[in-house]
C-alpha cells in the first residue's frame, strides 16, 4: 500500500504525528492487507482533518521476483531485530539483578517488531522463546543460559 499526503507547513505537529506513525508502521512499502489499509485510511483521515490532502494507493511490484525480493528484505530486517532480542535475553540471563528491567524492555521490543513483521522469519519464534525463558528464570530466581 502507498499513502500520498500533503500538509500545510504550519502548524508542524500534524506532520510530525504522521511521520512518527509511518515510522512505527515500518513504512517504506507495506503489504496491502486489512490492517495496513485500516492504518493508512486512519492516517489519511488525520491528514485531511489537519488541513492537508491525502490519498491511499495499492501498488504492485513489477514482477513476482521483485515481490519475493522485497518480502525477503523485510524478513531479513525483522530477523536482525529478533537476533538482537535473543542476544539481549542471553546477556540478561547472567545478571538477574537487572533482568527484570531488561525483560520488560524485551517484551516491548518484541511487540514493536511484530507490529511491522509482515513476513515472519524463523528468528521470531526463537526470540519469543528466549524472552519466555528469561521470564521463567526470573520467576524461579535462578541464573542460567538462555538459548
Amino acid at each position: 500500500m502507498m499513502l500520498a499526503y500533503r500538509l500545510p507547513r504550519e502548524p508542524s505537529s500534524p506532520r510530525v504525528v504522521v511521520w512518527r506513525r509511518l515510522r512505527r508502521l515500518g513504512a517504506a512499502v507495506l503489504p496491502a492487507d486489512a490492517r495496513t489499509r485500516e492504518q493508512f485510511d486512519w492516517l489519511a483521515e488525520q491528514v485531511v482533518d489537519a488541513g492537508g490532502e491525502a490519498t491511499t494507493w495499492v501498488a504492485r511490484a513489477g514482477s513476482a521476483r521483485q515481490e519475493r525480493e522485497l518480502a525477503r528484505r523485510m524478513a531479513d530486517e525483522a530477523a536482525r531485530d529478533y537476533r538482537a532480542v535473543i542476544a539481549d535475553a542471553a546477556a540478561a540471563a547472567g545478571d538477574l539483578g537487572t533482568a527484570g528491567r531488561t525483560l520488560a524492555r524485551l517484551r516491548r521490543e518484541l511487540h514493536r517488531i511484530a507490529q511491522r513483521d509482515h513476513f515472519p522469519p524463523r528468528e521470531r519464534d526463537a526470540a519469543r522463546h528466549s524472552v519466555a525463558r528469561l521470564a521463567d528464570q526470573l520467576a524461579t530466581g535462578e541464573e542460567a543460559k538462555v538459548r
